[in-house]
């Protein structure tokens, strides 16, 4: 029995110690998934147009990360009907569609970054599986680099790069609506490849595909392009492209109450708006648009013409813009007079400190029609009456000039009384007092710029702050320009350029094959002190950039540079705040609200 027991224990141990477990230390997984076979022959040619799926083995697990994000498949086959893995790891991966394949065609899967290891999800980088309906697989390729012509800094941490770029075949008619023929993704350093290319005429277009369904939408997403095609009868490297912000289309949105009347909103920048009331008990109206403004404002006086102000009322309107040009279209909204919305006004200037050589400025929420300064009192140091000038800004018919000669160091007192200030239905409700002090001009320092290859036409000149806010600008021409009252700090400079002087900077319209307006950045930061006068040289035409403050010469273009004379240079322009109107500004540079 105990010769029994005995045996019995000495199995159980060596049983025991026999079990396989998990592994306990030793080196890292950094190797990424191998790729082993597929369901296709290796020639990879002469596929049957009825094959439905696509299966390629891997040498251990492996999981799909953003599939539906970083899959490319050129040109695009319709109807994909799965995609595994999907939730559990699996030493495949298979993608089934319902399409029969075109004849004589190379298609080619490009899984991105998608492809992972389980364990330890190292990358199977820019992963490409190419085969052919015909008797031989194309190798044509393009390559290059593709720029945010207006960012300033590459972006760093996780944000991801949407770039693609996409080519379609050159046709009498082209449906950029659909998806590029050929489309692949631009990796995080700006490179691009489109592979397995058949020869033949191609429109090239890259853009910022936002909502990742590889179709460029106007407006929305940046566009960089040539005009002329691309032919494609050998391998072509370093076509690089740029790509600017993009012209929206016009369309009506949305009308709310806002304070004096109506607003209107459209997409799209129209530069002109026709606007009528419908409404018989409105009549007597006042409509303000500003070219290339997505806004529209619609005075009355609702009290006046006993407007909604028991209930709502429906007020109906016609404008201009729409599909059918020279037709009217009518829009309604439910208007309720809202009593807490008078006419106001404000000081328009950084806290109670005036800058030195500087007018004061008083911001209105209603449009200003008149003013009468005669009634105003400025008292300095709150004693002595003092002489001014007041006027309605010319670029901002929302704020009042003042002007008179403000001393460094003293403290001012400007009292305006209501009713002096009228729009067309209302005047300020209020009377106001503002009390502010000229700062001293030992605060503040200038920048002077002498520019090389300036532009011929004119061109705002603006210092940004840190966050890439619009701090000074200046609307100018010539090679020279000085800011003379500056708060010290380092400011990015940026330059863009008014080419067909409107007084606006327009925006890439792919539609119409119209480029954006050149814009540059100076390749470092402006420093400004109190009391210290800085001067900088800059060229346009120089390389360097913030990233590469020792600029780098660009490789020559593979094929005809057809793109506009800015974008032909190499000098990196600006981030634009998207949507934005950037009006010249003749008074005396102040910071910028």
């Amino acid at each position: 029995m105990k010769r029994f027991l005995l045996l019995f224990v000495i199995c159980f141990l060596v049983h025991s110690c026999a079990r396989v477990g998990s592994p306990v230390g030793g080196p890292k997984d950094t190797l990424a998934p191998k790729f082993l076979s597929s369901n296709i022959d290796t020639t990879r040619i002469n596929v049957k147009r009825d094959i439905h799926e696509l299966r390629l083995d891997f040498d251990e697990y492996v999981t799909l990360k953003d599939i539906n994000k970083n899959l490319i498949i050129s040109p695009p086959i319709k109807n994909i009907k799965r995609i595994l893995p999907s939730n559990i790891a699996n030493k495949f991966v298979l993608i089934q569609w319902s399409d029969t394949l075109q004849a004589n065609t190379t298609y080619n899967f490009n899984f991105g970054n998608s492809i992972v290891d389980n364990n330890e999800s190292n990358i199977l980088r820019y992963f490409n599986f190419a085969f052919s309906t015909g008797d031989k697989l194309d190798d044509l390729y393009i390559s290059g680099e593709i720029k945010d012509a207006l960012e300033i800094k590459k972006k760093t941490g996780s944000t991801e790069n949407k770039l693609v770029v996409g080519l379609y075949q050159q046709k009498d008619t082209i449906n950029y609506k659909q998806k590029p023929y050929y489309i692949t993704k631009v990796d995080d350093d700006g490179y691009y490849e489109l592979n397995y290319l058949t020869p033949g005429k191609y429109r090239i277009v890259a853009f910022e595909d936002e909502n990742g369904n590889s179709v460029y939408d106007p407006g929305k997403e940046k566009i960089g392009f040539q005009k002329d095609p691309v032919d494609i009868e050998k391998s072509i490297s370093g076509l690089n492209l740029k790509v600017y912000p993009s012209r929206k289309p016009l369309k009506y949105l949305e009308m709310k109450e806002i304070s004096g009347g109506v607003l209107m909103t459209f997409e799209g920048q129209p530069d002109e708006v026709k606007v009528q009331s419908l409404s018989e008990k409105l009549k007597d109206i006042k409509v303000t648009h500003r070219p290339k403004s997505d806004s529209v404002r619609i005075w009355f006086d609702a009290v006046k013409n006993d407007v909604g102000q028991t209930a709502n009322e429906k007020l109906t309107f016609s404008h201009n813009l729409g599909p059918k040009k020279d037709s009217a279209y009518s829009v309604s909204l439910f208007y309720r007079y809202n009593k807490k919305n008078v006419m106001d006004i404000n000081s328009d200037n950084d806290g109670g400190l005036l800058a030195p050589q500087s007018d004061f400025k008083i911001l209105s929420n209603y449009i200003i029609d008149k003013i009468d300064p005669s009634k105003w009192v400025l008292k300095s140091d709150s004693l002595t009456t003092q002489e001014f000038t007041a006027k309605i800004s010319e670029t901002n018919p929302y704020q009042i000039l003042v002007q008179s000669d403000f001393v460094s160091g003293k403290k001012y007192q400007l009292t305006v009384p209501k009713e002096t200030v009228s729009s067309f239905y209302a005047k300020n409700a209020q009377s106001k007092r503002f009390d502010f002090e000229v700062d001293k001009i030992d605060q503040f320092g200038s920048l002077e710029f002498t520019l090389q290859n300036a532009p011929a036409s004119s061109y705002w000149i603006q210092l940004l702050d840190a966050n890439e806010k619009v701090a000074y600008q200046k609307y100018t021409k010539g090679d020279k320009v000085k800011f003379e009252i500056l708060k010290p700090g380092e400011y990015l400079v940026r330059i863009l350029v008014d080419n067909n002087e409107n007084k606006y900077w327009d925006e890439a319209d792919f539609a119409n094959e119209a480029f954006a307006e050149d814009a540059y950045v100076f390749y470092k930061k402006a420093v400004v002190r109190g009391l210290w006068e800085t001067r900088e040289d800059w060229d346009l035409k120089d390389s360097r950039t913030l990233d590469n403050p020792k600029g780098t010469t660009p490789p020559p273009a593979a094929v005809p540079d057809n793109t506009s004379a800015g974008q032909e240079k190499e000098a990196v322009p600006v981030k634009q705040e998207a949507k934005k109107e950037i009006k010249s500004d003749n008074a005396v540079i102040t910071p910028a609200k």
